[in-house]
């Protein structure tokens, strides 16, 4: 395998019910994936086993052609970061003692902090445009505020590969907008990104390969304008779609049919 992160025969779920099953991905060097489905088919349970956070109950994920499972929990955290569906800040933590959290893996008996890891904090701030509410407190900002806040931490930490859970949930259009225009341009200068995402339309747009699952399976994958078809929709969502151009990017863009003419299943 050439991917950096990939999944090799990966099974796993909660105890004993299995949600993925004899699952293969390599996820692509410097891009910007998307794993789209609907609810309950193993999106996150996807994501989060990449991030060593679900053990596989068969196959392995592999980090540099090695187990996952191998790699101490340092120098993991030095090359893979993640921001999970549902992150909760300490009661009264500020904006900038939440960032500085992401150097933690930077540090040790040897290693304290230094002006590298200053310039990291103050650069993930200046990138999530928080510069500015770095000694406010974290409760006190809006949710989009918020959901800043943290990509700016992972930012911080400073690995080549992000993953992030539905970084866009519960946030409005124009915040879900700023949080992918900077995923883009994180992939943009190299890094790889993974994230679950639910709107079809921003993931055509702004992901550059996308993985449909269904069931806990891989159905389809590619580059969006391989991936999103009027079938895929109808096999994977039950949804009745046109696929046409994008007028903006010339990608896919999906319009549902009208009512009366939508497939139930």
């Amino acid at each position: 395998m050439t991917a950096r992160l990939a999944a090799q025969d990966l099974s796993t779920g909660y105890g004993e019910r299995r949600i993925i099953e004899s699952l293969d991905l390599e996820i692509p060097d410097g891009g910007f994936t998307a794993i789209i489905g609907p609810n309950g088919c193993g999106k996150s349970t996807l994501l989060r086993s990449l991030a060593r956070l679900i053990p596989p109950a068969s196959g392995s994920v592999l980090l540099d052609g090695a187990s996952i499972a191998t790699v101490k929990a340092k120098e993991l955290a030095r090359q893979v970061g993640l921001l999970p569906q549902s992150s909760i800040a300490p009661e009264g933590i500020t904006v900038i003692d939440l960032v500085t959290r992401g150097r933690h893996p930077h540090q040790g008996m040897l290693r304290r902090w230094s002006t590298q890891d200053e310039d990291a904090v103050r650069e993930a701030l200046a990138r999530t445009r928080l510069t500015e509410f770095s000694t406010r407190v974290v409760d006190e900002l809006s949710g989009g505020q918020r959901q800043r806040v943290w990509i700016a931490m992972a930012l911080a930490q400073d690995t080549p590969i992000l993953l992030l859970d539905e970084p866009t949930t519960y946030l409005d259009i124009s915040h879900q907008i700023d949080v992918l225009d900077l995923c883009s341009g994180l992939q943009r200068e190299g890094r790889t990104l993974v994230a679950v995402l639910h709107d079809l339309n921003q993931a055509a747009r702004y992901a550059t390969h996308l993985v449909a699952v269904k069931e806990g399976r891989i159905v389809a994958r590619g580059e969006p304008h391989e991936v999103v078809t009027a079938e895929l929709l109808d096999e994977v969502f039950g949804v009745a779609a046109r696929v046409v151009e994008d007028p903006e990017t010339g990608g896919p863009l999906i319009v549902p049919r009208a009512p009366g003419h939508s497939t139930n299943r």
